[in-house]
């Protein structure tokens, strides 16, 4: 399998199937084409040979102060061929050459539980810890 990165080149189509395929929420096609296209940048992987989405991932925030890695996926029968890893390089990559010299920028994510030892691996604190409180969500229905 040959993988290659391909940047700011999902269509609604592609990014409902991926979500699809790790049974995440669904969303509507006008949901997808606001999230795609708010993103600062997003990241997809595909196999060279097939043509077949293997993973992806998008950035989002302001830019400035704060940013989040959002939706980072990889499909099942790929996952542990480090196609997350390249994909959350190239957006961390990203997240850094935005930001302002000589500043702070904070780049956080939540992950799905159990998936903490993966983040780490890349830099991320887990929260709560000594310094960070927990972080929250609520689900506007």
């Amino acid at each position: 399998m040959k993988i290659r990165l391909v940047e700011n080149s999902i269509s609604v189509e592609e990014y409902l199937h991926i979500r699809d395929r790790v049974n995440w929420r669904k969303l509507t096609e006008q949901q997808a084409r606001q999230a795609i296209d708010n993103s600062l940048l997003i990241v997809k992987a595909y196999d060279e040979e097939t043509g077949g989405l293997l993973g992806m991932g998008r950035l989002i925030g302001d830019g400035a102060v704060i940013c989040y890695i959002q939706d980072l996926i990889v499909i099942p029968e790929a996952q542990g061929q480090h196609i997350g890893s390249m994909i959350i390089s190239r957006l961390r990559e990203y997240a850094d050459s935005i930001r302002e010299e000589g500043t702070t920028m904070m780049l956080c994510l939540m992950c799905a539980k159990g998936r903490e030892p993966f983040y780490e691996k890349h830099g991320f604190t887990i929260r709560p810890n000594d310094n960070l409180g927990p972080g929250m969500i609520t689900f506007l229905t």
